[in-house]
């Protein structure tokens, strides 16, 4: 009976290339590169090492396709994360500069899911644009997972970038975020539509530097450009573009009635 399943279950896995062995080896790979960014009591240069091995094995497990070689990729890679990392820092500064409830840069750097998120995506971001194939999303997608932040490897995000609260943030794979932009908890960077078809085309908004994007504010399209130094208020749903300098507010109909006036 058993023999009999198995070989039903075999007949049936359909993907020779999916091994979930590389899903924990990326997550591997993206602890350790995060602490060998941050971490006072890591070893740098020793890192580095564990770091190369663990891409040798990604590179087995995730370059599928004999005709396109990954290996020379890590050489590159390496030589972008001094680069990350300020980037990074910049990130940071800005964390404590725009929240009144950080006390240090470490407790950003311990205690933020938003700059957690943030720094993922960067690091999966330069894989992404070498064109390594999966691993930039599993990364992503770790990330999504520990903090509420999905952030798309495919972005491109500028510097100076701050996300407040975290928890439901969306930014799609097409979407372009310039410097010096905040945004909050809920918000989301869409598309229009979902259609196969739409693969290499931008589907998802452009945001100029110093806007301002408030919690549960939507903005969907490739076309939709939210102009610089713009604020968009809560629960405001976009879906053209607006000029420089614009304030855009959601107002709902509250109605507050009490014992006396009703």
């Amino acid at each position: 009976m058993e023999k009999t399943i198995a070989q039903q279950i075999i007949q049936h896995k359909q993907h020779p290339n999916l091994k979930f062995r590389l899903k924990e080896r990326a997550e591997k790979f993206t602890d350790l590169l995060f602490y060998t960014l941050f971490d006072a009591e890591t070893p740098v240069e020793q890192n580095m090492f564990e770091l190369e091995k663990i891409f040798e094995e990604l590179v087995d497990l995730a370059c599928w396709n004999v005709n396109k070689t990954c290996s020379s990729v890590w050489e590159n890679y390496i030589a972008s994360l001094p680069g990350i990392l300020e980037l990074l820092n910049l990130d940071a500064d800005t964390f404590l500069e725009d929240d009144p409830a950080a006390i240090s840069k470490e407790e950003v750097y311990l205690c933020y899911p938003g700059f957690y998120a943030i720094a993922i995506y960067r690091l999966a971001h330069e894989l992404y644009k070498a064109g390594f194939p999966l691993v930039p999303r599993l990364m992503t997608e770790y990330a999504h997972r520990l903090t509420g932040v999905d952030i798309n490897p495919g972005a491109t995000i500028g510097k100076s970038f701050f996300i407040d609260h975290a928890t439901g943030i969306v930014i799609g794979e097409t979407a372009h975020i310039k410097d010096f932009v905040r945004i909050y908890q809920g918000v989301t960077l869409g598309a229009l539509h979902v259609a196969k078809n739409l693969k290499n085309v931008k589907r998802h908004p452009t945001i100029e530097n110093n806007v301002t994007i408030y919690a549960n504010a939507t903005i969907l399209g490739g076309n939709t450009v939210i102009g610089k130094n713009s604020t968009i208020g809560g629960n405001v749903w976009l879906t053209k573009s607006i000029a420089p300098n614009s304030i855009v507010t959601h107002t709902p109909d509250i109605k507050i009635k009490t014992a006396n006036n009703e």
